[in-house]
């Protein structure tokens, strides 16, 4: 095959090169343009929404709506038209018990969980003579004669990190006679003898998970009873915004609400007898166990009264939420243990409105 040249020149005459020439972005107008649609366009959406509104059936639902943003856009429509509908109508009774004066009617009461809440057989009557008789004769009848006093022994679990030694520690500022002591890898069943042989009337366990505490084992000495708890929502003194100074070493006063069942009237035998009968009111601190829907909410506070109708608080910490999973006859025993009560989620927690405590 023979191969021939061509010359250069007759190969530019023959082909023609195109050279790009870059387009100039023209960015003001066709941008304000683009804009000005979108604007319009959205503009006519809402119109059309609105105008839509009257056309949807009576049975219609918002989530029937496929466009997300259109959904969206509806549901907080409605929700700030019933909105303005409450605050009408909230206005209109005001109004009529202005007027109205004395003659007005009673304000209706909401529902709440606490006041829907199912009646319970173990609810507990002050009067009752069977009550009496068995808080004479139970363990915590001792301390409640006068004939003990509170000795607390506060320890945790096996090599326990930072956050649950301060919290122990800040334990023992709450509690009067109280006294920390680490545990050195005893089992309880051996720590319990050498607590009674020391006159401690109770012994208090903190166990932590993932360096935070979880858990508290409470046991009255010498005859128990023994409660286990989980600890949640714990906060130190350093973590409460606006705290105030530390707690004195003046006794407290102890608040016990919403204990009404017969567990719960134990458990708040349990708490008091942490603390001595007679407080300090000069010291003005009052510790506060609060149980709500079964959580027991701890806080502790100072007060002051700024005059006869007025009274100031300040928190000082710690503060932590319980929640009871048992309560165990006698001493601590994991073994052969006999449990007066032990939570069962998926039975007893069936129904919101039933409370055990």
């Amino acid at each position: 095959m023979d191969v021939s040249e061509v010359p250069v020149s007759q190969v530019d005459s023959g082909t023609k090169w195109m050279k790009r020439t870059p387009k100039k972005k023209n960015r003001g107008g066709n941008g304000e343009k683009r804009g000005a649609q979108r604007k319009v366009e959205e503009e006519e959406d809402e119109k059309k929404m609105e105008n839509s509104e009257g056309a949807f059936p009576p049975n219609f639902s918002v989530s029937e709506i496929k466009n997300k943003q259109r959904r969206h856009a509806m549901f907080m429509k409605i929700k700030q038209e019933k909105r303005k509908l409450k605050l009408q109508v909230k206005k209109k009774k005001k109004k009529e018990r202005e007027a109205l004066g004395d003659k007005a009617p009673p304000k209706e009461v909401p529902k709440t969980i606490e006041n829907q809440r199912v009646y319970d057989e173990t609810t507990v009557d002050p009067e009752d003579e069977e009550v009496a008789f068995d808080e004479g004769t139970d363990e915590f009848s001792a301390y409640f004669n006068g004939l003990t006093n509170p000795k607390v022994l506060i320890t945790t679990s096996d090599r326990p990190r930072g956050r649950t030694v301060r919290f122990c520690e800040q334990l023992a500022t709450v509690i009067p006679n109280a006294h920390v002591y680490y545990r050195r890898g005893l089992a309880l069943k051996r720590v319990i003898p050498q607590c009674v042989a020391r006159n401690f009337t109770y012994l208090m366990v903190v166990n932590e998970d993932r360096k935070m505490p979880n858990g508290l084992v409470l046991c009255h000495l010498p005859d128990g009873p023994t409660a286990h708890f989980k600890v949640s929502s714990v906060r130190l003194r350093k973590e409460i915004k606006r705290r105030g100074k530390d707690p004195t070493e003046h006794s407290p006063e102890v608040i016990l609400n919403n204990f009404s069942t017969r567990l719960g009237h134990s458990i708040g035998r349990l708490f008091a007898a942490l603390f001595p009968q007679d407080p300090q009111f000069i010291g003005r601190q009052a510790a506060t166990f609060h149980n709500q829907r079964d959580f027991i909410f701890f806080r502790f506070h100072r007060y002051i009264f700024k005059n006869e109708k007025k009274v100031g608080i300040q928190e000082l910490g710690p503060r932590f939420t319980l929640k009871l999973r048992s309560l165990q006859k006698g001493t601590f025993d994991s073994k052969y243990g006999e449990y007066e009560w032990v939570l069962k989620r998926h039975e007893m927690d069936a129904c919101r409105r039933k409370f055990q405590l």
